[in-house]
């Protein structure tokens, strides 16, 4: 598990986005030196996630706007490249992970998969 700030990283967040790049920099590592034993090695990406520890602090930051506000204003001025304009959910980067833990990604390996809500400005 990576993140979308391992491949756009903001400059308050170096230090985060340096271990995610780290993860996939291992990620790619591990699937080339799993290369032709039929395992295989992926990161997901997600972006930002509605978990239990942002919910947390969008409380502490929204002084009192409701969740859907707070998220408008938060994807208008922090994050205005998302495409979904909203926050991905748990369930969303689960779906993700279920697929590349399955026979169905079998000829997916070596890759960063992203569950971002399009916020990262790359079509690769």
């Amino acid at each position: 598990m990576s993140s979308e700030r391992a491949i756009q990283i903001p400059v308050e967040m170096i230090h985060y986005g340096m271990t995610k790049i780290a993860q996939l920099a291992i990620s790619r590592g591990l699937a080339e030196t799993c290369a032709g034993t039929g395992a295989t090695v992926n990161a997901v990406l997600p972006g930002p996630t509605s978990s239990e520890g942002v919910n947390v602090l969008v409380e502490k930051l929204s002084q009192g706007q409701s969740l859907h506000d707070f998220e408008n204003t938060f994807f208008e001025e922090a994050r205005p490249s998302s495409l979904l304009k909203r926050l991905t959910t748990p369930d969303e980067v689960a779906h993700l992970v279920v697929y590349v833990c399955s026979g169905l990604s079998s000829a997916t390996t070596g890759a960063a998969l992203r569950a971002d809500v399009g916020v990262v400005r790359a079509v690769i």
